[in-house]
């Protein structure tokens, strides 16, 4: 996907020299660009076709990428002089001796990842007009020959609009921004805003929920939350429990991993591994079953999943939804229809969580989302003994295979999106990062991913954890979380 950025900028500037191209996210199955000219306007549907028969060409011509490594300063002074302030920001603020950038017919451009050996190889792709903006498509993961099939994601692209705008207004649009930021002594300041902004958010979501569970007409009894691995479920429910205690609400919860089937009845993968993310992991018959009489005002025996021997238990957890209660059930599954079908839809209220990272390297290198999570999982599975860090890499395209088969296709159907990314998560969680990744043999297939996020890492300023409080959401990750 690099290789397809470079080849859009490239083509942007060539058609208007002195463009402000600038890839805001992954969205859509493509990505989200903004495109500004010399005047300040922004491109047209004229200006679209010719960047695109622009792009062709260069396909057509089979162009090479050639990759140069020079030292920090040569580099920092090239960027500079094209008046790439945010290229230069970044490599200023990393400590990286030597740099590698790309030419493209004598265009030069910095990426973090290695690009395809010519544009020849970029047969696959889409540009169109997207929102305020464009959409560069891409190729199908699965089948590189076809384009990725388009998927419409308003919710989404409304809460990266948010965090995209609170970024502006604190002045951090990228990766060197925060850098200087916290190279000024700013990091303390910067985790109080981020951690209150998600409070100010939580406690929003409390608010309607309180409204809906006493409109008198369709009141809401049931609460589902939801969201990929490592996104912050489990402490999200019980902050959002905390607030609507605040609201007068009582609520009840429990955990979808709480029916787990006996391991020894657990899907399995095509090489005979356990199929954890699978949907018929989880007993649903008999959660729903659970979910109807406690909404009948029956008592429910709700049993607990013994991780160690892997078989439900029944330790005397009984719950009972009163008048003025709502029942909150969080995990990977929550919002699947089948998973409470038979609960009216006016009784539901349903809660997506996700780590939209509205901040990008640089003006041409996105963030990926799963990045974020990935390394929130290492660290979090290392602390606590569950996996080490070669595991939790080795099981995770399992794992982001699962999301997209059972998590993401529902996403937009819930009634909010909370996003628990972080402005300064990658400078705190760092130093805990980095320490886990180094524990990974050099000699193992998994070391290729282990040098990447190390690479990755090693462009943000590191940051102490100290100002972090013990609710935080990242606390469940690194450690010291109160929750």
């Amino acid at each position: 996907c690099n290789s397809l950025c470079f080849l859009f900028c490239k083509a942007a500037q060539d058609v208007f020299p002195g463009v402000k191209v600038t890839l805001r996210r992954p969205i859509s199955k493509g990505y989200f660009c903004s495109v500004t000219k010399t005047d300040g306007t922004a491109v047209t549907h004229e200006d679209l076709e010719h960047i695109k028969l622009r792009m062709r060409e260069i396909v057509d011509a089979d162009i090479p990428f050639r990759r140069y490594e020079v030292q920090r300063e040569e580099a920092i002074e090239m960027f500079r002089r094209l008046g790439y302030d945010d290229k230069v920001k970044l490599l200023e603020t990393s400590g990286d001796v030597y740099v590698n950038y790309y030419t493209l017919d004598e265009t030069p451009d910095y990426y973090y990842d290695a690009l395809l050996s010519s544009t020849g190889n970029l047969k696959v792709w889409g540009l169109e007009m997207y929102r305020d903006g464009l959409l560069l498509r891409v190729p199908n993961r699965h089948k590189p020959e076809e384009l990725a099939p388009f998927v419409e994601q308003p919710k989404t692209f409304d809460v990266f609009a948010e965090n995209l705008k609170w970024n502006r207004i604190m002045g951090l649009e990228n990766v060197g921004d925060v850098n200087q930021a916290c190279q000024r002594g700013e990091a303390s300041d910067l985790i109080k805003i981020a951690e209150a902004l998600q409070e100010k958010k939580i406690v929003q979501i409390a608010e309607e929920i309180e409204r809906r569970v006493n409109d008198p007409s369709n009141p809401v009894r049931l609460v589902l939350i939801t969201g990929p691995s490592s996104s912050g479920k489990s402490t999200f429910c019980k902050r959002l429990s905390i607030q609507l205690k605040a609201c007068g609400i009582r609520p009840i919860s429990f955990s979808t991993d709480d029916y787990f089937v006996n391991r020894l009845d657990t899907p399995r993968l095509p090489n005979g591994e356990f199929d954890f993310d699978n949907l018929e992991t989880v007993d649903h018959k008999y959660l729903q079953s659970d979910v109807l009489k406690l909404l009948a005002g029956e008592t429910v025996d709700v049993p607990e999943y013994n991780f160690v021997t892997g078989l439900r238990e029944f330790n005397g957890k009984k719950l009972k939804l009163e008048p003025g209660m709502v029942l909150l059930i969080e995990g990977i599954h929550a919002l699947n229809p089948r998973l409470t079908d038979k609960v009216p839809e006016t009784s539901k209220y349903r809660i997506f969580i996700n780590t939209i990272t509205s901040i990008s390297l640089d003006n041409h290198n996105c963030i990926p989302t799963s990045d974020n999570r990935l390394i929130r999982r290492i660290v979090r599975d290392f602390n606590k003994g569950a996996f080490s860090a070669r595991d939790s890499i080795m099981h995770w395209h399992n794992v982001r295979r699962s999301e997209v088969q059972w998590i993401y296709p529902y996403q937009e159907n819930a009634d909010v999106l909370f996003n628990s990314s972080y402005i300064v998560e990658f400078p705190v969680i760092r130093a805990h990062a980095e320490r886990i990744l180094m524990t990974v043999p050099k000699n193992c297939p998994e070391y290729g991913e282990v040098h990447r996020l190390m690479k990755f890492l090693s462009y943000f300023t590191p940051v102490s954890d100290k100002d972090v409080p013990a609710t935080s959401l990242l606390r469940s990750f690194i450690g010291g979380s109160s929750l």
